[in-house]
C-alpha cells in the first residue's frame, strides 16, 4: 500500500517555507502525529483497525446494511496487508489498554477491554478538539472507531467517552444503567461547561 505523502516532499518546505528556511525543527512535531500531518476520521479509524488486526485491514466500503450472513465474508476479498510482522504489533497494542486504565477512564466498560488512543486537536481560533481511536475487545477485536468532536476540548474526555458508548452498544447491545451518567454527560454537552 502506497500512501501519498506531500508533507513529506522537502518541496512542500521549500514553497512553503522557502528554501533553505526550515529545519528538523520545523517538522519534528509530524512524529507525534501534529504539524502538517493531516488524517481524516476514516482513515484515523482504519489505523485502529490495522492496529486490532495486527497488521491488515478489510478497505472501507459504504453499504446500507448487511443483508446476508455472507454478504461480510465477500469484503474479507478485499483485505490489505501492511507487509509488518504481527509480533510488532504487541507493544504498541498493549500500551493502548493502559491508556483506556489512564487518561481514558471514561471509556472503560466493565467486561470489554478496550484499546484506545487519546489525541487533542490544537485549534488557535477557539477551544481545542477532541479526539480518540480504539478498538475493542483488545484481543480478538469486533470494532474499531475513532471520534473527533470539535471545540470540545482534550481527548480523554468527550471523544473517548462517545466512544466507550458506541463500544458497549454494539458489543453488548445496551449502555449499562450503571453508567447512564457517562450518556448524560455527552447528550448534554456538560463537558462544555468545563471548558
Amino acid at each position: 500500500m502506497k500512501v501519498q505523502a506531500w508533507y513529506l516532499e522537502p518541496t512542500y518546505y521549500d514553497y512553503y517555507y522557502q528554501k533553505d528556511h526550515w529545519n528538523f525543527y520545523t517538522i519534528y512535531s509530524l512524529s507525534i502525529g501534529e504539524g502538517e500531518l493531516l488524517t481524516t476520521p476514516l482513515q484515523v479509524a482504519n489505523l485502529a483497525s490495522i492496529l486490532a488486526n495486527r497488521g491488515f485491514y478489510v478497505r472501507p466500503h459504504m453499504v446500507k446494511g448487511i443483508e446476508t450472513p455472507d454478504s461480510y465474508y465477500k469484503l474479507q476479498y478485499d483485505r490489505q496487508d501492511t507487509g509488518i510482522d504481527s509480533v510488532h504489533f504487541k507493544t504498541v497494542v498493549d500500551a493502548m489498554g493502559e491508556i483506556v486504565d489512564g487518561t481514558a477512564r471514561v471509556a472503560r466498560v466493565k467486561d470489554i477491554e478496550i484499546a484506545g488512543k487519546t489525541g487533542t486537536v490544537q485549534n488557535k481560533n477557539s477551544f481545542d478538539h477532541s479526539a480518540f481511536m480504539a478498538f475493542a475487545p483488545k484481543e480478538n477485536p469486533q470494532i474499531a472507531i475513532s471520534v473527533y468532536v470539535e471545540n470540545a476540548g482534550w481527548g480523554g474526555g468527550v471523544a473517548a467517552a462517545i466512544t466507550g458508548l458506541l463500544i458497549e452498544k454494539y458489543i453488548k447491545g445496551e449502555v449499562a444503567s450503571n453508567r447512564a451518567w457517562v450518556e448524560n454527560y455527552v447528550m448534554t454537552k456538560a463537558y462544555l461547561k468545563n471548558l
